[in-house]
């Protein structure tokens, strides 16, 4: 029998609804009363490594996670690992996993957008799921997934896209690569992957900016002020800032990487436009362009890599297309 290891790491998966209607972390973690039903799925050990609200995770608990899931694998045999987590940071805690773990085994992350005790409670069903996408022969070699409602996304392109609604994780671009049915795990696209970058700790700050029209350049000066040590900027469609900011970006570029994503759900950046603040501009001052990421994966990203101390052609391939 496959032997699965657990991984609780809190969120709206490990807590219930009070008499107030309030929602918060049990003592208890009322999602373990879900394994029995899952004993002809697999072996499972169970491990608490936290029991926080996601928006209580940071960059330094998504590493020390990594960390844990690493020791775990080299102190016993396991063919695949589920982890619960919150939703609201969920996929930055799986696209950080993958890009820093490289495990070798399938790395499955999922959650629930209604507690234990509240009416039509989803926990259950996304954690069994999530277990019979990590024992599946056709999960290795994927990558991090995460499995909710019934899909298997990719970290590299899922987004929550809905506050409450329990359909709330879609993969923008490409779609999710896979899905449970009652009988079968099928997937049918393979994710794309990148060589992992194991760090050691996370010291280094990125900030990350939306552009908006007629934006003033006091924030872009700040973030040099402030100390960070990168910039992620949601810009405007394909790669494009108003002029007004272009001076300050040149400053900011001679002494940090600054790496831009479209603030627009869909499309990558390019650098289509030869006006001023249009992605020609912006490509030539030596901004790094990022394809397929959203704002808060391409702050992970430049964060390994800064940590890593890639030089600026490595930082650009790491955040292009090209394998």
């Amino acid at each position: 029998m496959n032997h699965l290891l657990l991984i609780h790491t809190g969120g709206t998966i490990a807590m219930s609804q009070s008499g107030t209607g309030h929602v918060s972390p049990s003592d208890i973690n009322p999602i373990d009363a879900t394994l029995p039903k899952a004993t002809d799925i697999a072996r499972i050990t169970t491990k608490h490594f936290s029991n926080i609200p996601s928006p209580h995770m940071t960059p330094a608990k998504m590493l020390e996670l990594a960390h844990f899931i690493a020791q775990e694998l080299t102190q016993d045999t396991y063919d695949g690992v589920v982890i619960t987590h919150g939703t609201d940071t969920l996929e930055e805690t799986a696209y950080f996993l993958q890009i820093t773990l490289g495990a070798p085994v399938p790395i499955v992350l999922t959650g629930a957008m209604r507690s234990s005790n509240e009416i039509g409670s989803d926990g259950e069903f996304n954690l069994i799921t999530a277990l019979r996408v990590a024992r599946s022969e056709a999960a290795r070699g994927k990558g991090v997934l995460v499995v909710f409602n019934g899909e298997i996304h990719s970290a590299f392109n899922v987004t929550k896209t809905h506050t409450s609604s329990v359909d709330t994780f879609k993969s923008v671009h490409f779609g999710n690569v896979g899905m449970v049915t009652k009988d079968h795990v099928l997937i049918y696209s393979q994710p794309m992957t990148r060589q992992a970058k194991m760090i050691p700790s996370i010291s280094k700050r990125v900030a990350v900016l939306k552009v908006v029209a007629g934006m003033e350049p006091d924030l872009l000066e700040a973030v040099l002020d402030l100390g960070y040590d990168g910039l992620v900027l949601e810009v405007l469609g394909q790669g494009n800032v108003p002029p007004t900011i272009v001076p300050a970006l040149e400053r900011l570029v001679a002494h940090i990487p600054v790496v831009i994503v479209s603030r627009c759900f869909n499309g990558i950046v390019q650098d289509v436009y030869g006006y001023e603040g249009g992605g020609k501009q912006l490509k030539d001052m030596g901004i790094i362009f990022s394809n397929g990421l959203n704002s808060q994966k391409a702050r992970l990203r430049l964060l390994v890599e800064l940590e890593a101390g890639s030089s600026q052609p490595v930082m650009e391939h790491s955040f292009s297309f090209q394998q």
